[in-house]
C-alpha cells in the first residue's frame, strides 16, 4: 500500500468502544433492558453512560501497550451519528474520543483506519451496525445520506492535518449482500463513496476501504483494477477490500478439528480470500480471531464442538481462558500463527478482533 506505510499491517480492531456491542461490553447494558447502540442511546442516563465508557473503556495506557506488543495499526470503528444523528435517538460525541484517539496513536507510532462501522438504516441488521433488525441502508435517502457523512468524516480524517497517521477510512462495515440489499448497489455505490471520499480528501495518499460484503475478493477484481487504474503496483493503490474471516460462526466450522481450522486458513483461504499481486487491488483482513469451537483431549488431540466424551477434555467455548489447558494454549497459538502467516503471504495485513473483549477468551 501507499508508500510510507507499513507493510504488513500487524493491528487490533477497538471494537465494542465507539460502537457498542453487547456480547463483547456486557457491563455497559447492565440494567438497562437493551439489546444495542439504538436502544441504549434510548435511555434516561445513556448519556453519562455512555461517556463514562468513553473515557475508562480505552485509554492512552491501551494505545501504548498495543504499541510495546509490536503492532504497527489499529481499527477503530465508529458509527455514523457520531457525524449525523438528525432524526435518530443516536447519542452523538464518539468523534472527540475518536480524535483523542489518534492523537496517543501518533504519539505511539501507530498507523489508524478509521471505520464507519454503522451506516444510516443499518447495511446488515447486525447489532454492530447500531441497531440490530432490519436492514434499510438501501432505502430512502440512506446511501446518499451514507456518502455525505463520509465526505463529513474524509474532509477531517483525510486531511493533510492527519495524513501521517490516518492512512485509511473504511466507508462502510460489513453491508449484506442479501435481500432486502442489491450486491450490485453495494458495488455502485463503493464506486460513488470513493469518488466522494477521494474528492474531499487532501492526503492524496488516502486509502479508500471497501467491506466485500461476504461476496469474496473476485468480485470485486474489475471494480478495483477501474478505480486504481491497469498502471497501480500493490503499493500504491487507493482502494483496498475488507475481507473478515472467522471460524467460530458457521455450523460447518464447529464439525472440525484444529489441524483441519489451520488447514482451512493455510489451504483454502489463501486462494478463496485474496487476489493475486497484479490484481490491482489490495486484500487484508480488517477482521479476524483466533477463537475456535474445539474440544482439547487429554492427549492433545481435538474434536470439533463443543461437548466432550473423555474426561479432563477441555471445550474451549465453555471454558475460561485461565483455566486453559497447556494444550488447548498450544492449539490456539498455532492457529493464531496460521492465520497471520496466511494473511502477511497473501494480504496487506490483518486486524485482529478485538483488543479488548471481558472474558472473551480467544477473542481478545
Amino acid at each position: 500500500l501507499s508508500t510510507g506505510l507499513p507493510h504488513p499491517f500487524r493491528g487490533v480492531n477497538i471494537g465494542s468502544w465507539l460502537v457498542l456491542e453487547k456480547w463483547m461490553t456486557p457491563d455497559v447494558f447492565s440494567g438497562t433492558n437493551t439489546t444495542d447502540q439504538f436502544t441504549f442511546d434510548s435511555i434516561e442516563n445513556g448519556k453519562a453512560k455512555l461517556q463514562h465508557h468513553w473515557e475508562t473503556f480505552f485509554t492512552e495506557n491501551d494505545m501504548a501497550q498495543i504499541a510495546t506488543w509490536g503492532l504497527n495499526a489499529v481499527r477503530i470503528p465508529i458509527g455514523y451519528w457520531a457525524y449525523d444523528n438528525t432524526g435518530t435517538r443516536y447519542i452523538s460525541g464518539a468523534d472527540a474520543y475518536l480524535e483523542q484517539a489518534i492523537g496517543w496513536a501518533r504519539k505511539h507510532g501507530i498507523k489508524v483506519l478509521v471505520d464507519c462501522h454503522g451506516s444510516p438504516g443499518s447495511q446488515n441488521g447486525f447489532d454492530n451496525s447500531g441497531q440490530a433488525g432490519s436492514i434499510n441502508w438501501q432505502s430512502g435517502d440512506n446511501l446518499q445520506r451514507s456518502i455525505d457523512i463520509l465526505v463529513t468524516m474524509a474532509k477531517k480524517y483525510g486531511s493533510v492535518d492527519y495524513a501521517d497517521v490516518v492512512f485509511a477510512l473504511e466507508i462502510v462495515n460489513e453491508p449484506a449482500s442479501w435481500a432486502p440489499n442489491d450486491f450490485s448497489v453495494t458495488q455502485q455505490w463503493a464506486q460513488q463513496a470513493y469518488s466522494a471520499v477521494k474528492g474531499a480528501s487532501t492526503n492524496p495518499n488516502l486509502i479508500v476501504v471497501m467491506h466485500d460484503s461476504f461476496e469474496g475478493p473476485a468480485l470485486w477484481q474489475t471494480i478495483g483494477a477501474a478505480i486504481n487504474g491497469p498502471n497501480t503496483t500493490y503499493t500504491d493503490s487507493h482502494f483496498a477490500l475488507d475481507v473478515h474471516l472467522y471460524q467460530n460462526m458457521m455450523p460447518d466450522d464447529s464439525k472440525l478439528t484444529q489441524p483441519q481450522h489451520i488447514n482451512k486458513a493455510c489451504s483454502d483461504w489463501s486462494t478463496t480470500e485474496f487476489l493475486s499481486p497484479d490484481s490491482h487491488l489490495p486484500v487484508f483482513v480488517g477482521e479476524f480471531s483466533a477463537a475456535t469451537n474445539i474440544c482439547v483431549n487429554p492427549d492433545n488431540s481435538t474434536i470439533g464442538g463443543s461437548e466432550c466424551t473423555i474426561d479432563g477434555c477441555q471445550c474451549l467455548s465453555n471454558v475460561p481462558m485461565e483455566d486453559w489447558s497447556a494444550g488447548a494454549k498450544v492449539w490456539t497459538r498455532k492457529f493464531f500463527e496460521a492465520q497471520m502467516l496466511t494473511f502477511e503471504r497473501h494480504g496487506a495485513g490483518w486486524f485482529l478482533w478485538s483488543y479488548k473483549v471481558p472474558d472473551g477468551g480467544a477473542w481478545s
